[in-house]
């Protein structure tokens, strides 16, 4: 059977889909199949396969998840000049093996490293379904989602060696960044007129100490690095329904670095959490971090540095949010998430006292 190459939706037929079932190990005969958009992702589309099947082996999947360039030039270009496209392939050809959090099967992925056109097949993770960053998260899923941060971070912790690739974000082996001081300054600037009607008094003050700190931000964390998400919320995440699936699987692998663990944490915790459900709970939870860690090989990292670098994590949420928002093809719905993120955000770093230089 061919290699599968890299193709658009449309471009998608049986044959090729026969050849993503032979790359995963299934060898089966596909006759038809129907395509329809799923999720809600800002930087890469997603599409559902329903397969019909002349010939169905052993193993063969009712369907499969395929992700894609985003269709937005804005957000598609923004892909492509972050290493966005890139990263994830990596992620899931070199890192997802190792890495103890739960991501869905990889049935075939390849990227084109000089257009950065890339495919992505996965299994479809339904029943479950996908976390929603307007809605929030129980109390019960912020504990499963604490437990795989955990899972990530202990899998790579301190592991220098990657620093030796370069399409992982942070390492020495990498570019350095595209976004500089001058241009995170000019977005916040931008985000803070467009959206001047919806910003309360505190959150435009912890804006404009963020964004006069992108690099020192990015420099400050003095503890052990590990294998990071660095886009850690419920809309890259898919949880279990009454009708099934996985507890929780974590998706969306374009942004992950080598990096500070507990900003993970705070990332996700200030925004998938009502502030006072946060405030009840933020003890065990983090608790909870720290024995998932401690349980999967870290020692030596005590409870009060992880709860100083937690209370300094929030402000990458804040950062994503208001760079992503003059980033990306601008939706409704991409509005009140980014106006949803940065305020807890902001409301996080508050409470935590993380704006000490």
């Amino acid at each position: 059977m061919t290699r599968p190459d890299i193709r658009e939706p449309g471009d998608i037929d049986a044959a090729w889909l026969n050849s993503v079932l032979a790359a995963g190990g299934v060898d089966a005969g596909v006759r038809s199949f129907t395509a329809k958009a799923v999720g809600t992702g800002q930087i890469g589309d997603s599409v559902r396969f329903t397969l019909d099947y002349a010939r169905r082996g052993e193993g063969a999947p009712d369907s499969l998840v395929g992700k894609f360039p985003s269709a937005g030039a804005e957000s598609r270009a923004t892909g492509v000049a972050l290493g966005n496209y890139l990263r994830e392939v990596r992620f899931y050809q070199h890192l997802a093996p190792k890495a103890l959090v739960h991501t869905p099967r990889c049935w075939f992925t390849d990227v084109d490293e000089a257009t950065h056109n890339f495919v992505l097949m996965m299994e479809d993770l339904a029943p479950a379904g996908q976390g929603d960053q307007l809605r929030g998260v129980t109390l019960e899923q912020a504990r499963l989602v604490t437990v795989q941060a955990g899972l990530l971070h202990a899998s790579h912790w301190g592991d220098d060696g990657l620093d030796d690739l370069p399409w992982v974000s942070g390492s020495k082996a990498g570019p350095s960044s595209p976004v500089g001081d001058d241009a995170v300054a000019m977005l916040w600037a931008g985000f803070k007129d467009r959206y001047a009607g919806r910003l309360k008094p505190e959150w435009t003050e912890v804006g404009d100490w963020v964004s006069t700190r992108y690099s020192w931000l990015g420099q400050r964390h003095d503890g052990p690095r590990c294998l990071t998400h660095n886009d850690f919320r419920p809309d890259n995440m898919m949880f279990g329904t009454p009708e099934g699936g996985y507890p929780v699987t974590v998706l969306d692998w374009q942004s992950f670095a080598y990096g500070a663990g507990p900003t993970d944490l705070a990332y996700f915790l200030a925004g998938a959490l009502p502030g006072e459900v946060r405030r009840a709970h933020e003890d065990e939870l983090l608790k909870l971090y720290h024995d998932t860690l401690t349980a999967h090989g870290v020692s030596g990292y005590a409870m009060a540095d992880l709860r100083r670098h937690y209370g300094q994590g929030a402000y990458l949420l804040f950062l994503t949010a208001f760079f992503a928002a003059m980033v990306v093809t601008r939706t409704a719905r991409g509005d009140d998430m980014f106006i949803q993120m940065l305020g807890s955000a902001a409301d996080h770093m508050i409470e935590h006292g993380a704006m000490r230089d």
